[in-house]
């Protein structure tokens, strides 16, 4: 993965587990912090408690998200910049699924 995120950013991206069919992610922002642009492969995200998030893309374009404690959410391959737009940390498991 060229922009890879755990290389880009190990403040906030963690390898749990990995093998040939996916890779496991723990990510933490603290509050109002954000990241830098990467990739993701497709993947499935469980937020450990609410959230709330502003992603910006590589056209510019950005998207607000909010997501609740115990909510799982399917996201298709994508570049961003993810940025915490709470005052309370996210904490979040992301599945990242390989070809």
């Amino acid at each position: 993965m060229v922009k890879d995120p755990v290389k880009l950013d190990p403040k906030h991206y963690k390898v749990e587990f990995e093998n040939d069919k996916v890779r496991v992610l723990r990510v933490r922002y603290g509050p109002r912090e954000k990241s830098m642009m990467h990739e993701h492969p497709n993947g499935v995200a469980v937020f450990l408690g609410d959230a709330r998030a502003k992603f910006t893309y590589p056209n510019r374009k950005t998207e607000d998200v909010d997501m609740k404690a115990g909510q799982t959410m399917w996201f298709p391959a994508v570049e961003h910049l993810p940025e915490n737009t709470l005052d309370k940390p996210i904490h979040l498991i992301f599945i990242e699924l390989k070809k």
